[in-house]
């Protein structure tokens, strides 16, 4: 009993000490904390229930057989963020790099198996030289199997990746099918082929940042939501981003306490939209304006900007925004916009997640580079996500909802549930002045009747009025009265109901 008392401490303190002091100091030196620190930060005081510790890789090829530490270079388990059960896995970069394994990779299996049998979410910590080559194709197909484990989870428990290191070749493909991504500034990169293979087969020169740097993908490329400083940033912002979402497909998102009244009213939004329509304005300030005391949790901030996206709470419960955002291409719908929104979307819809749409799209961006890469494509995915969401759907227009872009736009065709309009709504096919050149081309050369055809048009078309006749906008409501008027009709869609028709799945046009 005793010698088995022993070895059972010998082997947990193996397994605690990672690939030792040196490596340790290594990974410290570079800036970044260790795979049980980053847990330690993460999870809640004491929380902590550690799986498969003494799990230990199988390869005896190329000396592996004398090279074996305990837990194999992964941290797995379950524990708390602000009281709520959360399963986690934290490679640790000290133990073969972090490379993955067959025995690495089933210790992963695991816990998401588990998530997905309780209900709760998986947050996954990637620091990783990718698939440990000495094990061959037993690590390839080992890495199938966590493919397989993200794509079953999709939709019944949310996932989370945090890239805290390297994430290369085989390995990107895991975060990529999560709901969420974040990075880690000047530490963590990820990339299907490095810049070494990039100089060989194209000859480009390239470094690790510029390739599949943080600032790289949550800008140019948008594979990733945000980005942090550091470490301890980065963790201490997935605490406050779980507290946004369910954790399940099963059940709502919780509802937080609130002091900030839900009929406040705010005369400043009388004022928002300037009185020259070609003027843009802020839609970030009218978010911060409505929600629960201004809190608004934006995801790809710097990437496709035309376009607004994050969650916020009303009346204490989590809402999930789409804003266009007049101060970038006027707001106007484009391929990347297009593809982010409708993403953010689905995620809503598959977690029980209301949504709020704030329109002011004077229509998709023209021009040769969007059609050639496929805008009809791409903007078809955000009318698909909104019209396949059964979840409340509440939709403002505050100024422009022209064209294409208006149905898109959680229309009420698109079976939106409440649709408000300001006074200062212009619902129409196009602005007044390109229908006008349209309709009478041709026959008005004088400039004063086309000014006065315009002026016809504007009064007749570029209001809220020939909507709201229709029943398309159910009511025309003062700026001021926003948050109460918005705060009401999400009260009243808590219990909606509605199922779409069965089906296998739909074809999204990807």
């Amino acid at each position: 009993m005793q010698d088995i008392i022993r070895q059972l401490e010998e082997k947990r303190a193996a397994a605690r000490q990672g690939g030792g002091e040196k490596r340790i100091a290594t990974q410290h030196k570079k800036g970044k904390l260790t795979a049980r620190e980053r847990l330690e930060l993460l999870l809640d005081s004491g929380s902590f229930e550690e799986y498969d510790m003494f799990v230990e890789h199988r390869c005896n090829d190329f000396g592996m057989d004398e090279n074996v530490i305990p837990g194999d270079g992964v941290v797995t388990g379950h524990g708390t963020v602000n009281g709520r059960l959360v399963f986690v896995f934290s490679q640790d970069f000290t133990v073969f790099g972090g490379s993955l394994s067959e025995a690495h990779a089933e210790k992963i299996c695991k816990i998401m198996d588990q998530a997905m049998k309780v209900g709760a979410p998986v947050i996954g910590l990637n620091d990783s030289g990718g698939a440990r080559i000495h094990e061959g194709v037993a690590s390839l197909g080992a890495y199938a199997e966590v493919f397989q484990r993200n794509v079953m989870a999709s939709g019944v428990v949310p996932q989370i990746s945090v890239v805290m290191g390297p994430c290369a070749g085989g390995a990107v493909y895991s975060p990529a099918m999560t709901d969420f991504i974040f990075m880690v500034e000047n530490s963590s990169y990820m990339f299907v082929t490095g810049p070494d293979v990039v100089k060989t087969v194209t000859h480009e020169q390239v470094s690790h940042e510029e390739l599949g740097g943080a600032i790289t993908h949550t800008g140019t490329s948008g594979v990733a939501d945000r980005a942090f400083a550091d470490d301890v940033e980065a963790l201490a912002e997935v605490r406050r981003f779980i507290d946004f979402l369910p954790a399940s497909n099963r059940e709502k998102a919780p509802a937080w306490p609130t002091e900030d009244p839900l009929d406040r009213p705010e005369p400043s939004l009388d004022t928002l939209i300037p009185a020259d329509a070609q003027k843009p304005y802020d839609m970030k300030e009218l978010i911060g304006k409505i929600v629960d005391e201004g809190d608004f949790y934006e995801t790809k901030p710097t990437h496709a900007q035309n376009i607004i996206t994050g969650f916020a709470r009303m009346d204490g419960a989590t809402i999930g925004i789409v804003a266009n955002q007049p101060l970038v291409l006027a707001g106007c719908l484009d391929i990347a916009s297009s593809r982010k929104a409708g993403r953010f979307v689905r995620f809503c819809d598959c977690f029980n997640i209301p949504l709020l749409t704030l329109v002011d799209v004077p229509g998709f961006l023209p021009g040769t580079d969007q059609e050639h890469n496929g805008i009809i494509t791409h903007g078809s995915k955000l009318l698909y996500a909104y019209a396949e969401a059964t979840v409340p759907k509440v939709t403002l227009i505050t100024r422009k909802a022209y064209g294409g872009a208006y149905d898109v736009m959680s229309s009420k065709h698109l079976r939106g549930d409440v649709n408000y309009a300001w006074p200062t709504a212009e619902i129409a096919v196009m602005g007044s002045k390109g229908a006008v050149e349209i309709i009478f081309r041709g026959a008005l050369d004088d400039p004063q009747a086309v000014e006065q055809k315009t002026e016809e048009y504007r009064d007749k078309f570029a209001n809220p009025f020939k909507a709201a006749h229709r029943g398309y906008i159910d009511d025309i409501i003062m700026p001021r009265n926003t948050r109460r008027r918005l705060g009401r009709a999400f009260a009243m869609l808590r219990n909606k109901k509605l199922e779409n028709p069965w089906k296998k799945h739909g074809n999204i046009p990807l």
